[in-house]
This record gives C-alpha cells, structure tokens and sequence, in this order.
C-alpha cells in the first residue's frame, strides 16, 4: 500500500496480473508505466504500454474468464484496485465514467483491427 492507504506500489519489472490467472478486479494507472504482453509459445509479445488514468484487467469485471494477458511494471508504479461492486459504485456515482470506458474499449477494438488488417495485407 502506499502512504496515503489508495493504491499499490509496483516495482520496474513486478508482475502486476499474470496470464491464465482468474481475475476479479482491474486496475487504474495512478502512476507511472504498465507493459502489456502475451506470453505464447515460451515468448513474450509487447502489445501495449499504459500510463497514468488508463486501465487494465477491466474484461474481469465483464466476464468471468482467466487473465487474457500479463502485466508488469515499467519502472515505478502505482495501480489502484478496483473490483466489479466498486466499478458499478463509481459509474452509478459519475455516469460518465462509463462513457470513458466504452470510448477506451471501442479505442482498442479500432487498434486491434487495424493490427489485424495489417497482418493479413503484409503492411
């Protein structure tokens, strides 16, 4: 935890969710820098990196399934916690929050395909 009790403190390179993990909770970048990344076939795949206000493990919230990829730290980091009765507390508090994430989701859909028809056309 960190001094004020919000949040957790990650150091550069700890794991923060692991893939193939049951997950019940996602997590806001309150600090710092996360690296997403598959692990398949023994490698590590970079997809993404987040920072500061954006999120990750939300898909736990929605559904109920394992961990769909791993997350580290890059460098010092702070996540804040939060699980599926939080979530809905927050969006029942500011609609609008869950506005910001669809428009997150939707940004990621948009990224994914354009990597995808990217691949296919050899781009």
């Amino acid at each position: 935890m960190t001094p004020d009790g919000l949040g957790r403190d990650y150091e550069d390179g700890e794991v923060i969710v692991r893939q193939g993990e049951d997950g019940d909770c996602m997590y806001v970048v309150q600090e710092g820098e996360v690296q997403v990344y598959l692990e398949k076939a023994g490698r590590e795949v970079p997809l993404r990196i987040l920072g500061k206000g954006e999120f990750i493990g939300e898909m736990s919230i929605f559904e109920r399934e394992v961990r769909s990829a791993s997350v580290r730290a890059k460098g010092r980091a702070r996540l804040l916690t939060v699980d599926k009765v939080g979530f809905l507390r927050r969006i029942h508090e500011d609609p609008s929050l869950a506005f910001r994430v669809v428009q997150t989701l939707s940004r990621r859909v948009r990224d994914l395909s354009e990597e995808v028809a990217r691949l296919r056309t050899g781009a």
